[in-house]
């Protein structure tokens, strides 16, 4: 798209505000000087956190008309929630973009520093943004979760964005939609690439291809970054992802020729970000509790491996309340879902979150659980695993469980397990 003259824009409405992604880019608006407001369906933490820059959120129930604005940005998710005001926005004349694209025309007037792959993309980006911030490089940071060290001030809930007043900026770039296209980044980090949003992209040569398209876009790209493993200090985050994604933080400070011994204290103080594999507290019975983002095979391998780090199989049982993220990702990928929940104990099942995708019969919770009942059996492991047809079902059955001091309860995906734990727990 055509480069927009963003000092012309004044007031800008977001459509989905509180989205992950799209609010940073939101608190972006507003640390330069921009009128904000914006729509969401719901309430939660990244609400509460746009609140605390002073953002006004409307709910969808509540608007009652449509407002004027210079410029409307839009979350994917929200062609499939709120078409109609899409569609109103489109009809006013004035730009549209989706929060992918807007924040595509912020970035050019920054040194992108843009971190993307199909797994590590968010710890990954937050532990750069740590360390450029201890180096005193001064960077704005867009961020898909929110960080403490982000946040304007202390306490609070933490921040999914930073202002800085450098030249460089630090971006998570997703893949999804080739979204990371309106990016040409000054580096580039490509922790990993795997199928995944096979619902836009036809096969793993597609995706493979859409990065190859990122890189060529790019001044400095970071592939290979083992060799930095042995560099990385030790960690107060558990699992072999987050050593790797320590090691490609480390391939950056390499390329911006950051001091070794800062990069590395920084490293050893991260202690991670807002749901991934977040240590949500414990219960008065002892029982810990865990949230985690992990909405792919490979990341709930990852999660539980680390899991397992922590917990040994000897000391205590670990309980998993999953959410499946789409139809077309459980579908397309149903089988390496089957098989990896190996490290878990117990596993249950929520109704698929279906998001920004029509609903496909021919998928469910129950055949997931099914096969997954199959692939313990196939390994000779007794395991308890149920799908549930809704919330409230799954919450009476989690309290059913009397989980006291030898167990672990994770509730894990992209949608809104975490609403079981919070509503049973209470933490």
């Amino acid at each position: 798209m055509k480069d927009l003259d963003l000092s012309k824009i004044k007031k800008v409405f977001f459509i989905g505000i509180g989205g992950i992604g799209i609010s940073a880019l939101a608190k972006m608006c507003v640390s330069k000087g921009m009128e904000v407001f914006g729509v969401n369906d719901e309430d939660g933490k990244t609400i509460d956190s746009l609140r605390e820059v002073g953002i006004d959120v409307i709910f969808q129930k509540n608007m009652k008309e449509f407002p004027e604005a210079d410029m409307y940005v839009y979350s994917d998710a929200w062609i499939y929630r709120g078409p109609e005001i899409i569609a109103q926005a489109r009809a006013s004349g004035k730009p549209v973009l989706s929060y992918f694209e807007a924040l595509g025309q912020f970035a050019k007037e920054y040194k992108v520093i843009a971190i993307a792959g199909t797994h590590g993309k968010t710890t990954t980006t937050a532990m750069v943004s740590g360390i450029l911030i201890d180096a005193g490089l001064d960077p704005t940071c867009v961020v898909g979760s929110l960080v403490q060290k982000l946040a304007p001030s202390k306490g609070g809930v933490g921040s999914n964005f930073r202002k800085g007043d450098s030249k460089y900026m630090v971006v998570e770039a997703d893949e999804y939609n080739r979204h990371f296209l309106n990016f040409n980044p000054y580096i580039t980090v490509i922790t990993n690439i795997e199928a995944d949003h096979l619902d836009c992209y036809k096969d793993l040569a597609d995706i493979q291809q859409a990065f190859t398209r990122l890189s060529s876009q790019s001044e400095n790209v970071i592939t290979d970054y083992t060799k930095y493993l042995e560099k990385v200090p030790k960690l107060l985050v558990a699992g072999l992802h987050n050593k790797m994604n320590a090691a490609a933080a480390l391939a950056v400070v390499d390329i911006l020729n950051i001091d070794l011994a800062i990069a590395q204290k920084s490293l050893s103080e991260f202690s991670g970000t807002w749901r991934r594999l977040e240590k949500k507290g414990e219960t008065k019975e002892g029982t810990i509790i865990y949230d985690d983002y992990a909405h792919h095979p490979t990341e709930i391998k990852a999660s539980l491996q680390a899991l397992r780090e922590l917990y040994p199989k000897d000391a205590k049982k670990i309980t998993v309340l999953f959410q499946p993220h789409l139809y077309s990702r459980t579908k397309a990928l149903f089988n390496d879902f089957a098989e990896s929940f190996g490290g878990a104990d117990r596993v249950l099942l929520l109704p698929i979150y279906f998001a920004r995708e029509a609903k496909d019969e021919s998928v469910s919770s129950e055949k997931l659980a099914n096969a997954i009942c199959a692939s313990f059996l196939k390994g000779d492991k007794q395991a308890s695993v149920q799908a549930f047809p809704d919330f409230t079902s799954a919450e009476k059955a989690v309290l059913d469980l009397e989980l006291g001091p030898d167990d672990v309860f994770v509730t894990m995906g992209a949608g809104e397990a975490y609403k079981v734990a919070d509503r049973v727990f209470k933490i």
